[in-house]
């Protein structure tokens, strides 16, 4: 298995990406700690424990530095460290419709770049003392262009992640911790989404060269190879999985 032996914390697991990675590491082997805001955390670790898999769910707030440091410490004390974290949790462009709404940027930007800011922040030193690690970051193909739809936070967000995480391959490489982000295309709807037109969604199709919506277990087969040992020479770099989209 390509994770075993190894403990992996993934926000934003409760839903989504996030359960589905969360779901792909405990088969691969990884004790799994589940966190999330959400409650429905909880069923996502009930669900790879009943599975076979070593799972814990953890109430967490991302864009507390508190909460993270329970996190860590609590993932520490069941599995006795912290090999891997996934910066999964985010809020969607849809989230807010206003595009000039204050109140937008700084939720937007709290939880998708201070968020993964912390995270780093509180697994770092653990990494260290262990002698490496990975973090991965999930970042979006919004980190490299702009758009029309949502608030302007998101492209603002999920570029700051990519730079972010740039710069954390940088500084803590020769602490043998490898930082790489995750850039999706057009998936299924966030939890934070507003519905939107389905003439909005087949326009995105339309400009993705495959002619489709990605799936959540494409990104997870992602994350996973980063996550792994044999991605153990590849850090400060970013792998897009969209379709073909920021091709054209």
């Amino acid at each position: 298995m390509r994770l075993e032996g190894k403990t992996a914390i993934i926000t934003g697991a409760a839903s989504g990406m996030g359960a589905e990675e969360a779901r792909l590491f405990a088969r691969e082997g990884a004790s799994v700690v589940v966190a999330d805001i959400t409650e429905d955390g909880e069923a996502v670790a009930r669900q790879i424990e009943d599975s076979g898999g070593e799972a814990i769910f953890v109430h967490t707030d991302v864009t507390s530095q508190e909460s993270w440091d329970n996190l860590v410490q609590l993932t520490i004390e069941r599995y006795g460290g912290v090999d891997i974290l996934v910066n999964n949790a985010g809020i969607s462009s849809g989230a807010y419709a206003d595009p000039l709404d204050i109140e937008g940027w700084t939720q937007i930007m709290d939880i998708n770049a201070t968020g993964v800011f912390l995270g780093t922040r509180a697994v770092v030193p653990v990494m260290r003392e262990a002698g490496g690690g990975s973090i991965v970051n999930i970042s979006s193909i919004m980190g490299f262009v702009g758009g029309e739809g949502g608030h302007p936070a998101y492209h603002a967000s999920k570029g700051a992640v990519r730079i972010f995480t740039k710069a954390t391959a940088v500084r803590y490489g020769p602490d043998g911790i490898r930082a790489n982000s995750i850039h999706p295309g057009f998936m299924p709807p966030m939890k934070s989404s507003r519905h939107r037109p389905a003439s909005d969604r087949d326009e995105h199709i339309r400009l993705t060269p495959l002619r489709r919506a990605g799936e959540t277990i494409e990104v997870a087969y992602g994350v996973l190879f980063l996550a792994s040992d044999e991605a153990s020479f590849v850090t400060g770099t970013e792998l897009v999985i969209d379709g073909g989209f920021i091709a054209r």
